[in-house]
């Protein structure tokens, strides 16, 4: 049980050094790579031109995503991204973009979609460790019930 506990606590600090450094991601580098993103769309952008919107922007959906938990907006942020990037990598060809400037684009999206897929996989490793350490907690209690009643 001894070896359990330590393996527990090796854990731990295994996946709050993973944990930290993945979610960082998110503070540091997703804003830079959405203003690069961003950016590239916009060099993209042809002058003059006269586009009708002909398909209405899916608010309800950033609304609900809005009011979900933590892992669900990543959950939702990584499929937007997944989407975008997808539509892009389609054929293109009639449109007067430059290769390289939609293949950047793409690639930065595609980053976005791997960091924030980072931060999500670490708050499952954390639901697992809760878990085990609940686990743990509980026949510790166990444990010391045991001993409780023997002395009765």
């Amino acid at each position: 049980m001894l070896s359990r506990i330590l393996f527990v606590c090796l854990s731990l600090s295994l996946y709050s050094a993973g944990s930290s450094l993945s979610c960082r991601w998110v503070d540091h580098k997703f804003r830079q790579h959405s203003e690069t993103s961003l950016d590239l769309l916009s060099t993209m952008a042809i002058e003059d031109a006269e586009v009708e919107d002909t398909v209405a922007f899916p608010n309800h959906l950033y609304s609900h995503a809005s009011r979900a938990s933590a892992e669900d907006k990543l959950h939702f942020t990584v499929q937007v991204l997944e989407e975008a990037a997808a539509l892009f990598e389609e054929d293109h060809s009639n449109a007067s973009w430059e290769e390289n400037t939609v293949e950047n684009f793409v690639n930065v999206v595609n980053q976005q979609a791997d960091g924030l897929r980072s931060c999500s996989h670490s708050a499952e490793a954390w639901e697992l460790i809760r878990k085990e350490i609940r686990t743990h907690l509980m026949r510790a209690d166990q444990l010391v019930s045991s001993l409780l009643t023997e002395s009765d």
